[in-house]
């Protein structure tokens, strides 16, 4: 039996302080957020790099990239063990959730990063033709 769509709007509660915020109104029914002056949207600032969030947990870049290789090298049900127990790090729980939500969603977004970040990211090369003659001239 389909479900019945609520007729009631979904009202949106703000996570912070918005007393700062001016909404303007526009015509397709919508509103433009304006900030006073320094004032920001995004208190927090942008999310750390994970590197640097492990480094803050106390991890070397080395021990990192050793689990990234471990890990990269494991099937779905061994990710899923590493995620499940309890004496696992934070750096291993961290790569192993992340590797199965991706192999999960048939995405390699996750593991292209990871792979990015211990082997560094593939040379690309570019092929230019061009049928025009270049001169070179050495002057004194």
């Amino acid at each position: 039996m389909p479900r019945k769509k609520s007729t009631e709007p979904k009202v949106i509660k703000p996570k912070a302080d918005t007393s700062h915020i001016e909404r303007i109104p526009q015509k397709h029914g919508g509103a433009l957020l304006k900030m006073t002056k320094g004032m920001t949207m995004n208190p927090n600032g942008r999310p750390r790099k994970y590197t640097t969030a492990m480094r803050e947990q106390g991890y070397r870049l080395v021990e990192i990239h050793d689990c990234i290789q471990v890990m990269l090298q494991m099937n779905l049900a061994e990710l899923g063990e590493v995620y499940k127990n309890e004496n696992a790090t934070i750096l291993e729980k961290t790569i192993a959730g992340s590797l199965r939500k991706s192999l999960e969603k048939g995405s390699l977004y996750s593991i292209e990063t990871l792979l990015s970040r211990v082997y560094g990211k593939p040379r690309e090369t570019v092929d230019v033709q061009s049928e025009e003659k270049i001169t070179i001239t050495l002057g004194k």
